[in-house]
């Protein structure tokens, strides 16, 4: 690419609104920094994946001494309004969300008190079976239990969005069948370019487009067609494989971002419960070639315009369309 061509990708990525729909970063202020040289203007960051209410809360507690220890570098989103201020400040919004329902346990009662402090988005399996619905990863998918049904209705009338990205395939359609409010694969990739366990045939894409729902791409790379090997300019071809099925009106990105964490976190995460058995082998984990960090995010609206996509698109798939979505569901 020409300095010209550069200069333009730069000028624009300044401009728009950046959202990434799941960061599950090793944080603190190294991460943040990042972001804010990426153009992060908000991104949906993980507290809670097989952790229990008391560890939860512990991760939002370190949460909540961040935003006050860093305040120039980020900011807690409650609405959508507060992404816009992110961006007009300069700083990255920060969406607590949860990649499990194991915060909660058996109480839905708790829901009310993450959502005041916070958690916007919940995903309602991570990978395996829980109270509510089954991962991915189970060899036998039950679908939403009646306790997972309260769950959809607590959520809904809170306004937490449903995020269904590690979910089986029957539970995630029994949830988007259940749910009053728009829901989202966050983070998935499509299994018409690769076939695994986490990502989501055409069916499945187009169902949850049907029902209103939302689809943001992800770039991890075991799951994209050529693994490893894959580059910035590959995750670009599997957002549009998805635009092309789905409409580039409701479809986001979602990075996955694991920067910083080191062979214990993938350990933890690839285990049932984090230590019963093992659900998948992830080998060698690495990012698309260019967009190694979380700072270079740039790289992918210069992919965009590389693949001749329209400004319009760029903004939609960037971040407006996740404005949106989450205007829709949190009602602000």
């Amino acid at each position: 690419m020409n300095r010209q061509t550069l200069s333009g990708a730069d000028s624009l990525h300044a401009r728009l609104t950046v959202i990434d729909g799941l960061i599950v970063s090793d944080f603190g202020p190294d991460v943040f920094r990042d972001m804010q040289k990426g153009g992060i203007t908000a991104a949906n960051c993980t507290c809670c994946i097989w952790e229990d209410f008391t560890a939860t809360m512990r991760n939002i507690m370190q949460w909540k001494a961040w935003f006050r220890d860093h305040s120039d570098l980020i900011l807690q989103v409650r609405t959508t309004a507060d992404i816009r201020r992110a961006k007009a400040e300069g700083k990255a919004g920060i969406i607590l969300g949860w990649q499990n329902v194991s915060g909660m346990e058996d109480q839905i009662g708790y829901l009310s008190l993450f959502k005041d402090l916070g958690v916007g988005i919940i995903q309602l399996a991570y990978n395996t079976q829980n109270l509510v619905s089954t991962g991915c990863y189970e060899s036998k998918d039950g679908g939403l239990s009646d306790f997972g049904r309260e769950v959809v209705d607590e959520m809904n009338r809170l306004g937490i969005l449903c995020d269904l990205s590690h979910v089986g395939p029957v539970s995630s359609r029994d949830v988007i069948l259940a749910s009053k409010q728009p829901v989202a694969y966050s983070h998935c990739l499509p299994a018409g370019l690769k076939a695994h366990p986490r990502n989501k045939t055409d069916e499945e894409l187009r169902f949850i487009i049907d029902h209103g729902g939302f689809v943001g791409v992800t770039m991890f790379t075991p799951f994209l067609a050529r693994g490893i090997d894959s580059t910035v300019d590959d995750y670009v071809e599997a957002m549009e494989y998805v635009i092309n099925l789905c409409g580039e009106e409701r479809v986001g990105y979602g990075t996955d971002f694991t920067q910083g964490h080191q062979q214990p976190f993938f350990d933890w995460i690839t285990h049932d419960k984090g230590y019963a058995r093992r659900l998948t082998q992830f080998g060698t984990i690495r990012n698309p070639e260019g967009l190694d960090t979380i700072g270079h995010t740039g790289a992918l609206t210069a992919a965009m315009l590389r693949r001749g996509w329209t400004e319009g698109r760029i903004e939609r798939v960037m971040g407006e369309n996740w404005i949106k979505l989450l205007h829709d569901v949190w009602g602000a």
